[in-house]
């Protein structure tokens, strides 16, 4: 498989702790966001992801986009070490919070998001930082709530093993630190990263171990 990425992608990161913790080989081909214009704009990457957006995964079969939709795959085609529960409710919690993060969150802080705020509203860097930092408290107070309040909250998101939820919520935290967002009031939230950053899964899909990583 080839897994087209860029080391800063949330998107990408998700994939990549996702095949990391299947145990899954692949070859990651760098998509750089910001160079020659955006590679990710260049016509040959427009063939494999229309909307210009890292990830893309490439397997046998074709081309997949969408980390969401990837990562399903991933548990689909390889269903050892499951990344989502296999009752129906804990399936749609765990979507249901995964989609908050990927959905609702990042989305508003995509760079082609950020990148149009300046470009043609005008707004200056602490403006666009401001904006960022607003999404994120917003955002991740709701998944701390989402977790704190349910039982089936565990080590991980969901229970004793890191699955689909994990796999969103350490990117977005790796992005509210690059932003300083606060964290000192999500306590779930910070005792969950903490579980998974001291995975090798984890450790090897960040951004600084990455070959692209600048």
């Amino acid at each position: 498989m080839k897994l087209y990425t860029y080391f800063r992608s949330s998107a990408a990161y998700r994939v990549r702790i996702a095949l990391n913790l299947k145990g899954l080989p692949y070859e990651a081909v760098p998509v750089h966001l910001l160079r020659d214009g955006g590679q990710q704009n260049q016509a040959a990457y427009r063939e494999k992801s229309p909307l210009g957006i890292v990830p893309a995964l490439q397997t046998d079969t074709g081309v997949l986009t969408q980390s969401l939709a990837i990562i399903e795959w991933l548990d689909e085609t390889y269903p050892q070490v499951p990344l989502l529960p296999a009752e129906a409710d804990g399936r749609a919690r765990v979507r249901a919070i995964a989609q908050t993060i990927a959905c609702d969150i990042h989305p508003l802080n995509n760079l082609r998001v950020l990148g149009y705020l300046t470009k043609n509203f005008g707004i200056n860097e602490e403006q666009k930082n401001d904006w960022y930092r607003h999404w994120v408290n917003d955002g991740l107070a709701a998944v701390e709530k989402l977790l704190g309040d349910d039982p089936r909250t565990g080590t991980f998101c969901h229970g004793e093993m890191p699955g689909m939820t994990d796999c969103c919520l350490i990117p977005q935290v790796f992005n509210a630190r690059r932003f300083n967002c606060p964290l000192e009031g999500l306590p779930t939230i910070q005792r969950i990263v903490a579980a998974c950053e001291s995975m090798e899964a984890f450790q090897n899909a960040s951004p600084a171990r990455q070959g692209d990583a600048e």
